[in-house]
């Protein structure tokens, strides 16, 4: 895990690295999720399942990178002063398609305990707003998702 964090901590703006943009981009994709999952104060275990089983499978984590990956997210979201400047990093990396990925998954993971909080919902517009995408575009997510969640049962 120090080498992990000593990885990112490490390399300065001056000497900025492909790793190093692809695990700022990890933590802040997975602080989203984090951030979601604690806005109803209620963090299950489904939902902790759901973030791992996400990120490891968006990023090709191993478990260990994964575990490491859940805990400096975890600090970052408790140092953080706002969603955007997570929403920033994905904002110069990902596509729109890439970031109605994530909106997609974040609705997934609202829904991920069987029931969608008011406070989920309110941290999700505010997400689609920072990730410069259409209202219409996080509805579309929204239908999308309960429709999913439907057709399975």
């Amino acid at each position: 895990m120090f080498d992990f964090i000593k990885n990112i901590i490490g390399k300065t703006p001056d000497n900025t690295t492909e790793t190093y943009s692809e695990q700022k981009l990890q933590i802040a994709t997975c602080a989203l999720f984090l951030e979601v999952a604690n806005s109803d104060d209620e963090f299950s275990d489904t939902e902790k399942e759901f973030i791992k089983t996400t990120i490891q499978k968006e990023f090709n984590l191993s478990n260990d990178t994964l575990e490491q990956l859940m805990q400096l997210s975890e600090q970052q979201t408790r140092e953080s002063v706002s969603l955007y400047e997570f929403t920033d990093i994905i904002n110069k990396n990902f596509s729109r398609n890439e970031k109605l990925s994530i909106i997609k998954n974040l609705w997934r993971l609202a829904y991920a305990d069987g029931r969608l909080d008011k406070y989920e919902e309110y941290f999700l517009r505010i997400i689609n707003q920072n990730l410069h995408l259409e209202h219409a575009d996080m509805i579309a997510a929204k239908l999308e998702v309960k429709k999913e969640k439907e057709n399975k049962l």
